[in-house]
């Protein structure tokens, strides 16, 4: 048998760099003019047919037309004319870049492709990264000031992480995330004009609006089958990614951290890294796309991806700020009852906070409700055999607190505008050196004075009125508060190696592979019920794995839209990802408490199938949708499926189970039936829901033969 072909390589004499994964070639060439252009993506070639391709041109190229092949990090010279991932001005006033290839370094599935400008102190690394066993290709850019100190600073309008390119099509359609609060991660499938379409957060956090995650296909792929390409940007902050469909067969998008009209100063010797931005080809449709990334995730990304996530209960439901020792006490030994494996304390444990006005930044426990201090509650919690977990929100402060009355330049804002307060509150500048030693020094302390095994972190406000009064610089505020935010998420878990963290964003308003890389999960939306949760939890897995996806089982009516379900139907919708409870454990009767706790207790046995397998999406007929997780070695299968609503004369016909072995059988281990895989993945399994509405049901297989 022939060896494998090395992962990444290089051809000095054809300029021709190729990186290899199992199922993919991201190939691309350094043209005439020093510039490494994007040759191929998509399915495997081997190196003698991607020596012969010609260059990726546009039909259209002439001398009003675009540059015929694109650009791995498009600038802002030659005729290029579509987005400029790199546009950046030299003392003089020069703009853009023109580069000669200076050489090229392999390591360890690395490849970096150095460039320098021809007359200006200025270079780049084009760096590339593969992984084993894994189709996602990982990109970035670092750029350097090579200069003398008396060589003047370079103003960087734009660092984009990536360029990407997909091969000519007969249409092209993209797929892609939208919402708001209480409505994140709307799954829409447009079709892609011919034009500049823009992705884009311009406010300092990810967004409940959009998602730096997108996907290619040519219009025809579905979720089992068809060509898809898809790329996802590791940031935290502001950014923006731009399509460009050009009229006659070329797409290509670029991306990176940061939104139009700012900008950031290189002075000499000074460097900037963008963030990763990722990119995956499949011929397997958008459910192999997102078991690709969902597997990339937790070998690559998330931090602790052995851990089972643990069944939480959080109070804030319950309580809101209404909160003292002896309630939270009583409502830990209530969740202890059903199972819970971690308490969480939310919002209005600290400082003067009975409400939103005030209290955010003085982070020691309100003595009314906890005269001790909250060690006695953190004893308790831990006594009934629970984690015990905080909510902190430590990016925000509100104007009545004691934090704010000591450091009023602490927060961010322009000082000759008004400031905008949201939720009552401002935002610190973690950019700052005092603020970011502040933040984490005061983290540290709670954990280890209450013994905290977990923090929900949480931000309710996005940036308005960004200023830093006197910094020279003040535009650098949108990238360093959040790399100052990933450090000291950092630093916390490297102290404190059993700690956990939640991302929370006012719900899922700061979800990204950024974030994921120092969290355990992502609070997925404020919306807990369970109908409108079925969709946000659809767009949530089209990038993310369901053990980073908390999802609660909350009261009825529901809070957020005041639709009644039963009990049985939430536990069903939220067991699809980490498990949590979030009711007011007081007012339900003895017979939800019970159920509430057989629920829990399946739920821990199909957790690992859950937050650990494979995940298959699946849309029925009737009105039913269903997710089913697969073990690796293909025994154990669990399915939830739902119709939240019923028609006469509309009963489902049986769902079918593509993901299973047809020449397999298996048995049905709660009724005990046996059942032909040949006839599971063709004609379905007959679901039996219940009468009515809001109907579910968990079916458990296990492969015998």
């Amino acid at each position: 048998m022939p060896p494998l072909a090395s992962p990444v390589s290089f051809d000095r004499t054809s300029g021709l760099a190729v990186l290899r994964t199992p199922n993919s070639v991201y190939a691309v060439r350094v043209g005439a003019d020093g510039s490494p252009r994007h040759l191929h993506w998509g399915a495997v070639l081997d190196t003698d047919a991607l020596g012969g391709l010609p260059a990726a041109t546009s039909p259209a190229a002439s001398s009003f037309e675009a540059d015929p092949a694109p650009d791995e990090l498009a600038s802002q010279t030659g005729a290029r004319f579509g987005p400029a991932g790199l546009q950046l001005r030299f003392a003089d006033g020069t703009r853009g870049a023109q580069w000669h290839f200076t050489g090229h370094t392999v390591r360890d599935g690395e490849l970096r492709l150095r460039l320098a400008d021809r007359r200006y102190p200025l270079a780049a690394e084009l760096c590339y990264r593969v992984r084993p066993d894994s189709d996602v290709i990982e990109r970035w850019v670092e750029l350097t000031h090579t200069g003398a100190d008396d060589s003047g600073p370079i103003t960087v309008d734009r660092l984009d992480s990536a360029s990407w390119t997909v091969p000519p099509l007969p249409d092209y359609r993209l797929s892609h995330l939208v919402g708001g609060w209480n409505s994140e991660f709307q799954l829409r499938r447009d079709r892609l004009p011919v034009a500049e379409t823009v992705l884009t957060s311009r406010c300092g956090l990810t967004s409940h609006q959009a998602n730096p995650w997108l996907a290619l296909d040519d219009g025809t792929a579905t979720e089992e089958g068809g060509e898809v390409w898809s790329t996802a940007l590791a940031w935290s902050g502001s950014w923006r990614i731009a399509v460009h469909r050009d009229p006659v067969g070329r797409t290509t998008w670029t991306g990176g951290f940061g939104h139009e009209g700012i900008s950031w100063t290189l002075q000499p010797g000074q460097s900037l890294h963008s963030p990763v931005f990722s990119g995956l080809y499949t011929p397997g449709g958008f459910g192999a796309a997102s078991r690709a990334w969902h597997t990339h995730i937790r070998t690559s990304v998330l931090p602790a991806p052995d851990r089972d996530r643990p069944v939480l209960y959080n109070s804030w439901e319950a309580t809101g700020f209404d909160v003292d020792q002896p309630g939270q006490t009583h409502l830990a030994q209530l969740a202890a009852r059903l199972g819970a494996e971690l308490f969480v304390l939310d919002d209005g444990w600290f400082g003067s906070r009975t409400s939103d006005r005030a209290g955010l930044g003085d982070w020691t426990p309100r003595p009314k409700a906890f005269p001790d201090g909250l060690r006695p509650l953190a004893d308790e919690v831990h006594r009934l055999g629970m984690a015990f977990g905080l909510w902190v929100e430590p990016e925000m402060v509100n104007r009545d607190s004691d934090l704010y009355r000591a450091h009023p330049d602490w927060v961010i804002h322009a000082p000759t505008r008004d400031a905008t307060e949201l939720r009552n509150q401002l935002m610190l500048n973690f950019a700052r050196p005092d603020v970011e030693a502040w933040a984490h020094r005061t983290l540290d302390q709670l954990v280890r004075d209450h013994g905290a095994d977990w923090l929900k972190w949480d931000a309710n406000r996005v940036v308005t009125e960004a200023g830093w009064a006197g910094h020279p610089d003040p535009d650098r505020l949108w990238i360093d508060h959040t790399r100052a935010v990933y450090r000291i998420m950092d630093r916390l878990r490297a102290d404190h190696p059993g700690l956990r963290i939640e991302a929370c964003a006012g719900g899922g308003g700061r979800a990204d592979l950024g974030i994921l890389a120092r969290t355990d999960q992502a609070w997925t939306s404020d919306n807990t019920d369970p109908v409108d949760r079925i969709g946000i939890q659809h767009g949530f897995s089209q990038l993310f794995p369901a053990q980073t996806m908390a999802a609660w089982v909350t009261d009825s009516p529901n809070i957020a839209t005041g639709r009644t379900t039963p009990l049985r139907f939430r536990f069903h919708v939220a067991m699809a990802g980490a498990l949590g409870l979030g009711g007011d454990l007081t007012t339900w009767s003895e017979e939800d408490l019970d159920e509430a706790a057989a629920l829990v207790a399946v739920y821990k046995e199909i957790r690992s199938l859950i937050q650990h397998g494979r995940q298959h999406r699946l849309n029925g007929l009737g009105g039913v949708t269903a997710v089913h997780y697969a073990s690796e070695d293909g025994a154990e299968h669990a399915i939830l499926a739902w119709r939240p609503a019923t028609r006469f004369g509309h009963a489902p016909p049986g769902l079918a189970l593509p993901a299973l072995d047809p020449t397999a059988r298996y048995l049905d281990v709660d009724e005990g039936i046996a059942h032909s895989g040949a006839v599971l993945t063709r004609q379905g399994i007959d679901l039996r829901l219940p009468a009515g509405d809001y109907a579910s049901r968990l079916i458990r297989l296990r492969r015998t033969i």
